[in-house]
């Protein structure tokens, strides 16, 4: 009788749920586990950030980011309306405030076009008061299809789905580092050796550690920047139908602070964008000396600082003053003066960056034998999770003659 297939999936965050999925749809006679370092899925990245689901606005036409959002956005969609999960579609504007920021606007909306983003229009400063009559700008890139969601239900629901398809999720277990051996992969972790015929690492923040104790490259390295989220009191609550973002800035790789509503209805500010003193640290101080240690020892983290440092002072008077923080929100909704917030936990970003110090842009994902490591994914990673998902089974299935 001949053995099953064995797949492993590291990670139970929003990607490494929809690759399990993935995985024991395509291949239903395959034997599919989950191994989980936390006790319940989504505890990471997918359990800290804002619940958009992004329309594909900003990113370059034809790249892996543009075609994997746009595709993602249909499938989450569909999954929402399957399992009876919150998916709102609010829309979004992306304002100017000076003419600058309207040039470089109209380049924002020449990528929205060319990736098909659904009813992106350019409007000027009487049309933004009639979609958000607290907002002003001088002219506004409108997204209607930008929505709203819980990705950690949508996590939890996944996995769901792996277990229902015969799959299994294996909690408290820490992957250390993998061995591709010529009968197949053995993974070294907390609770022993477990075997597979093929592993797809998505770790987030530990995906560049697990993959250099695996034989992998050095870079990308990660290196977590951290961002502040503040709740606005329920005065507050109902000042935006929608989100309200800002123009990017072409000089700092994040996108600035921005409003946004949740699924449950509260309005929500931030994030800023800084080194964070851990990978994992979402409250307090959030100190881990190994973590800050590795960060300032890394040489592109150094090249990236140098070439960033006036955006970077911004940024650290948004962290060390809430008013500032506030202040900064209220130039796109004057209506905000004098409110008061609460501060959140914060999302940490596990951003990749090459030797240089450039941030990787792009998704990247690396296959390294019978193990396939996701190296960068962020935003719009999870909005693009399900279409990720399926780029990685596709890769794997052709690298490795599989039919499914």
């Amino acid at each position: 009788m001949t053995a099953k297939r064995t797949f492993a999936v590291v990670g139970a965050g929003i990607i490494g749920a929809a690759t399990a999925r993935e995985l024991s749809r395509r291949f239903p006679d395959a034997e599919v586990v989950v191994l989980e370092k936390e006790l319940r899925v989504a505890q990471h990245q997918t359990g800290h950030n804002s619940g958009v689901v992004h329309a594909g606005l900003y990113y370059e036409p034809g790249g892996l980011k543009a075609r994997l959002c746009r595709r993602g956005v249909g499938l989450i969609r569909a999954l929402c309306a399957e399992k009876e999960l919150p998916y709102i579609e609010c829309g979004k504007l992306v304002v100017a405030l000076d003419d600058a920021e309207e040039r470089r606007l109209e380049d924002i909306f020449d990528r929205a076009v060319a990736n098909g983003v659904p009813g992106a229009r350019m409007i000027g400063a009487e049309e933004i008061r009639e979609i958000e009559p607290h907002a002003t700008g001088i002219a506004a890139l409108h997204s209607p299809s930008t929505a709203i969601v819980d990705y950690a239900a949508i996590t939890a629901a996944l996995i769901d789905d792996v277990v229902a398809d015969g799959g299994r999720i294996r909690f408290g277990c820490e992957v250390h580092r993998l061995e591709d051996r010529s009968d197949g992969v053995v993974l070294h972790t907390s609770l022993g050796e477990v075997r597979a015929d093929q592993v797809v690492v998505c770790a987030g923040a530990q995906s560049d550690r697990i993959a250099r104790r695996s034989g992998g490259a050095r870079d990308p390295e990660v290196v977590p920047f951290f961002g502040q989220y503040f709740l606005l009191e329920p005065a507050y609550r109902d000042v935006l139908s929608g989100l309200v973002y800002p123009v990017p800035d072409p000089m700092y790789p994040f996108l600035g602070v921005h409003l946004t509503r949740r699924f449950d209805g509260e309005t929500t500010v931030g994030p800023n964008a800084f080194l964070s003193l851990s990978r994992e640290g979402y409250r307090g101080l959030g100190l881990d000396l190994r973590d800050l240690g590795e960060a300032l020892g890394s040489g592109a983290f150094w090249r990236f600082a140098a070439h960033n440092a006036p955006s970077a002072v911004r940024e650290a008077r948004t962290v060390l003053s809430k008013r500032f923080f506030l202040r900064e929100a209220q130039k796109y909704v004057p209506a905000l003066e004098g409110a008061q917030a609460t501060r959140l936990t914060r999302g940490i970003r596990a951003q990749a960056m090459d030797a240089s110090g450039r941030l990787v842009d792009d998704f990247a994902i690396a296959h390294d034998g019978r193990v396939t490591h996701v190296r960068n994914a962020p935003s719009p990673g999870a909005t693009s999770s399900m279409a990720i998902a399926e780029h990685i089974v596709d890769a794997v299935s052709a690298r490795h003659g599989l039919a499914g």
